[in-house]
């Protein structure tokens, strides 16, 4: 592309970074690292950014090789070709996106629910969830480009909000609090750390946009590398001031919306009730622009042929079948499983992507100029977090694992009956008309 045609810089490209971490994530999951790493949450936090700062080498080296808005699709495919591993990736890919909005609906509804002086009951929970992306699919069928011009000044609030909290909580954290003998175990410790990696997800969204992004080649690894460090000391510093000016006991009692909590030490109920405020703003937002997105990424895939082709139905440039089954699907999900059991589910589904995205810049790091041993670290450090995840989850929530390999085995079952017998006569038809260097499953 021209770089004439370029439109977004380094500044612009590190606002999709951190506008893509600072979402929902961390409204919703806060609440959950304390359960496991009480104390040393923060460390949780750190170890969760040493593996997103790792992957971020990976994409950076990957997105300046291959600038396309498929982002992590077009790395896998790249990679390992068109066939049953890149398909069902793809299709996880597609899948986890519904699992992030699910996650951020619950969080919208556990906030919401702060406002109607602690009513728990399970009907008023389900309308808020279902408020919280019917609104959003409606917005998006509507104007998409409301969309994307709000994301921006959004982005800005929940930025401010976060460091309004660590500045005015400073002067009350209680330091024995954070110390040693009020920290979990080594091991779930680290767990925390998994369970909550779903709050760094986003990044990756600079990758959609490296076709836009002037001197690629320069301002696309400083992106990923500033956007994740910044995020990284955000999340750490906040943890800090959560576990260190509210009492646990509080924090475990309202873990669902314990960033509230969070701000009533400095600025008291009228803290409490800004932070709910934005946390609805937040994963309202969060909820639209993902619609957005993973209806377009839907889009893209259909158009190679990898989704049905309902999903390429489009009107006044909005893919509004994609919509509609985005937001469907994740109204299922969201009203069916709670939220410890979305934030393991989302963050395995984002390990296992990662883990293949680093494995993709192993297989290309002679192409990409990376260099092996960091990526070899990036492959070691997100199969490892998995691995753990997983094995620790399994003797505590078998249910969330449960599902979690379910949406393995649906997407490997999709791509073995879709692309057999509909994406292969798709490709074939492309290489009859001349195209080359297809991949056949």
């Amino acid at each position: 592309m021209s770089e004439n045609n370029r439109t977004i810089g380094l500044f612009g490209a590190v606002s999709i970074g951190i506008g893509g971490m600072v979402g929902g994530g961390i409204f919703a999951v806060l609440g959950e690292a304390v359960s496991l790493a009480h104390g040393a949450t923060a460390v949780a936090f750190l170890f969760a950014g040493l593996v997103a700062i790792l992957t971020s080498y990976s994409y950076a080296k990957l997105s300046v090789k291959c600038q396309n808005r498929g982002g992590t699709v077009v790395f896998v495919d790249t990679a390992f070709g068109h066939n049953l591993l890149s398909g069902s990736i793809n299709f996880i890919l597609w899948l986890s996106y519904l699992v992030t909005i699910s996650l951020y609906a619950v969080a919208f509804a556990s906030y919401g629910q702060t406002f109607f002086h602690g009513d728990t009951a399970p009907w008023l929970k389900h309308v808020l969830i279902s408020v919280a992306i019917i609104l959003p699919l409606l917005i998006n069928l509507l104007s998409a480009s409301f969309v994307s011009r709000s994301e921006t000044l959004i982005v800005l609030i929940k930025v401010s909000l976060l460091i309004l909290i660590i500045v005015s909580g400073a002067f009350f954290v209680d330091t024995e609090r954070l110390s040693t003998t009020h920290w979990g175990s080594s091991f779930s410790i680290i767990v925390a750390g998994m369970i909550i990696f779903v709050a760094y997800e986003g990044f990756e969204l600079i990758a959609n946009a490296a076709e836009d992004i002037k001197n690629p080649e320069i301002n696309l690894p400083r992106a990923f590398y500033a956007s994740v460090l910044i995020v990284i000391v955000l999340y750490v510093l906040i943890a800090l001031i959560t576990v260190g000016t509210v009492p646990e006991s509080q924090l475990l009692m309202a873990k669902d919306y314990a960033l509230a909590l969070a701000a009533k030490p400095a600025l008291g109920q009228l803290g409490f009730t800004i932070v709910s405020v934005a946390a609805l703003l937040a994963t309202f937002s969060a909820i639209n622009a993902t619609i957005y997105g993973n209806a377009r990424l839907g889009f893209i895939i259909a158009k190679e042929g990898e989704l049905p082709a309902i999903l390429v139905q489009e009107r006044r440039n909005i893919p509004e079948m994609g919509v509609v089954i985005t937001a469907g699907l994740s109204l299922i999900i969201a009203n069916s499983i709670d939220l410890t059991e979305i934030a393991i589910i989302g963050s395995a589904s984002f390990l296992l992507i990662f883990f293949l995205v680093n494995v993709s810049a192993f297989k290309l790091a002679g192409e990409i100029n990376a260099n092996r041993l960091i990526i070899f670290s990036a492959c070691l450090a997100s199969g490892a977090a998995l691995a753990t995840l997983i094995l620790h989850t399994y003797s505590s929530n078998a249910r969330a694992i449960a599902v979690f390999l379910l949406l393995i085995v649906v997407s490997i079952t999709f791509e073995l009956i879709y692309g057999r017998l509909i994406r292969r006569q798709f490709f074939q038809r492309l290489y009859k008309k001349g195209l080359k260097g297809i991949f056949l499953i």
